[in-house]
């Protein structure tokens, strides 16, 4: 009886995901991909572009990125771009510098550039997705920030480039991207905290929501007959601070919770909660493959001892445990069975998970999964396999009580309620 309970939940959890066939969706690896695929549809736009991201940075290939926008512009494309204040704060000005003069719409999510913005409510969430739609006929969605893939922000320039993905998505599926898009655009644009809790407390929310957002659009032209593509399954997936604040989660436990076969996780920030951790050792428990890729070169030696706080649980479970050593490991993918696959912004950590805003892709599609699960065999090919005797000790419960004591304190500032 329990089981039918779970499996009815996770049924009404997958109708409110919202599900769309006949789409096509083109798994992109790291911006050597992503941003030649960006620029051309940039290029190619009548219409309408609209970009959001959690850094906008400016090194050669974002400025290039840049330009490109400025160029649609001046055909008379409407061009919106929405940055999150925190994580483009250091090249906000030279963003600017660079789009003055045209006509984009440059907003800025939650800003820090004055001292006070530091002590605002509600600062600790941020805007962490990146997404742009184009026309509304293509859309991307995934890890990757405008940045160059052998640039680092606190290390400088790299050897190798990041480990990361993107979608490029057309069909049924764009339509929803672009109106998240639009929505959060909208709101920082107003630039009054137009915050989720407002405007799902407004009645009539979805219309006003939908009026609002649509203040800065131009003519719509309805995306091609979905017979034109693939009959590819998929859901774009938000986490907000209200209605939509475990949706990215829940996604992940169910289809964890309904694994038979495998179950492949790469993130580079891993530190999740009782709900997912529990149907990880599920899994495994039931005979399960589970593999784990993680972050072997650490960019925050805090990230890296939340991980590994978690090693001695997970490795009881004969859960594998792999860690990305080449270069630095920034991609938030998973497939489970060979079948459901997912590429988003999110790492499954509390700060992802219950505060900041989130958007990922899900995939119901054999070859895509294919696709990715081949990308995720050659990164663990080049990665070193963590050891059982791996997170015990007293140095690794040291590590662990301060990881729950950060963890405990970051979350009650942040506001974030639930249990995790």
């Amino acid at each position: 009886m329990r089981q039918f309970g779970l499996r009815r939940r996770q049924r009404r959890r997958a109708r409110d995901t919202g599900f769309v066939g006949g789409n096509d969706v083109e798994l992109l690896r790291g911006g050597d991909q992503l941003f030649p695929a960006m620029t051309e549809a940039i290029r190619h736009a009548h219409r309408e572009v609209w970009l959001a991201t959690y850094i906008f940075h400016d090194d050669a290939t974002s400025l290039a990125l840049a330009d490109a926008l400025v160029a649609a512009d001046r055909r008379g494309v409407r061009v919106r771009v929405v940055v999150d204040g925190f994580g483009s704060n250091a090249s906000l000005a030279a963003l600017r510098a660079r789009l003055a003069g045209s006509g984009v719409a440059l907003a800025v999510f939650r800003p820090m550039d004055r001292w006070w913005h530091w002590f605002q409510r509600g600062q600790l969430r941020r805007l962490h997705q990146k997404l742009c739609v184009v026309d509304s006929e293509h859309a991307f969605v995934g890890g990757i920030n405008i940045i160059d893939d052998r640039v680092d922000i606190r290390h400088g320039q790299t050897e190798l480039p990041r480990l990361d993905f993107a979608v490029q998505v057309r069909g049924g599926l764009v339509d929803l991207v672009a109106e998240g898009v639009r929505s959060i655009w909208s709101r920082a644009w107003l630039g009054r905290d137009f915050d989720d809790a407002l405007l799902d407390y407004v009645p009539m929310r979805r219309r006003f929501t939908l009026w609002l957002s649509q203040l800065w659009r131009g003519p719509q032209r309805l995306p091609e007959a979905s017979t034109q593509l693939p009959p590819m399954r998929a859901a774009f997936v938000l986490r907000d601070n209200l209605r939509r604040r475990r949706t990215i989660e829940h996604a992940y436990a169910d289809a964890i919770g309904s694994a038979q076969r495998s179950v492949d996780i790469v993130c580079p920030y891993f530190y999740p909660g009782q709900r997912i951790r529990q149907a990880l050792r599920r899994a495994a428990d039931r005979g399960v493959r589970v593999r784990l890729l993680l972050q072997g070169k650490l960019d925050y030696r805090l990230a890296g001892w939340a991980a590994e706080a978690l090693y001695a649980d997970l490795l009881r479970h004969h859960i594998e445990i792999y860690e990305y050593t080449p270069a630095f490991l920034h991609a938030k993918v998973a497939v489970v069975d060979g079948e459901w696959a997912t590429v988003g912004s999110s790492n499954i950590d509390p700060l992802s998970l219950l505060v900041n805003l989130e958007a990922n892709v899900v995939v119901l599609d054999r070859p895509f999964a294919a696709c990715l699960a081949g990308e995720i065999e050659t990164a663990i090919a080049a990665s070193a396999r963590v050891g059982e005797t791996a997170g015990k000790g007293w140095r690794a419960l040291l590590h662990r009580a301060v990881v729950v004591w950060f963890a405990y304190v970051f979350l009650r500032v942040a506001g974030a309620t639930g249990r995790y």
